[in-house]
């Protein structure tokens, strides 16, 4: 049984950072999907980034490129997510997800397992 446990998250003002991570146990490949979606009350969940854990080939949606950097420890199988420069629409509650290595790297349908969720919230 796949679990993923996510950590980080917090409130901060514009402009600072804030470091999310998902420790993943159950899976029986060396290689999957996993990352980060996010969704804002009324908007749709949306793919943040994501990471193809042992192959290394990342995602980054174009509102995050420059800010956000998904990375992996694959001792610990934990994916982080270091969010710079934040703005308030950045706020969201942000939720880890994973699935098999071939897929769709932003559609949130295409993912199996999902985290309970970690709110961020950004003040300006």
């Amino acid at each position: 049984q796949v679990q993923l446990v996510e950590s980080g998250g917090g409130s901060v003002q514009a402009g600072g950072s804030l470091r999310l991570s998902c420790a993943a146990s159950g899976f029986s490949s060396s290689s999957n999907r996993m990352g980060w979606f996010r969704q804002a009350p009324g908007k749709e969940r949306e793919g943040v980034a994501i990471i193809v854990t042992g192959v290394g080939r990342k995602f980054h949606a174009d509102s995050v490129k420059g800010r956000f950097t998904i990375s992996q420890e694959n001792a610990k199988n934990t994916v982080y997510l270091q969010m710079n420069s934040l703005k308030p629409e950045d706020t969201a509650m942000y939720y880890c997800a994973a699935g098999a290595r071939f897929g769709s790297m932003s559609r949130a349908d295409d993912y199996n397992y999902w985290g309970q969720g970690t709110q961020v919230t950004v003040s300006s």
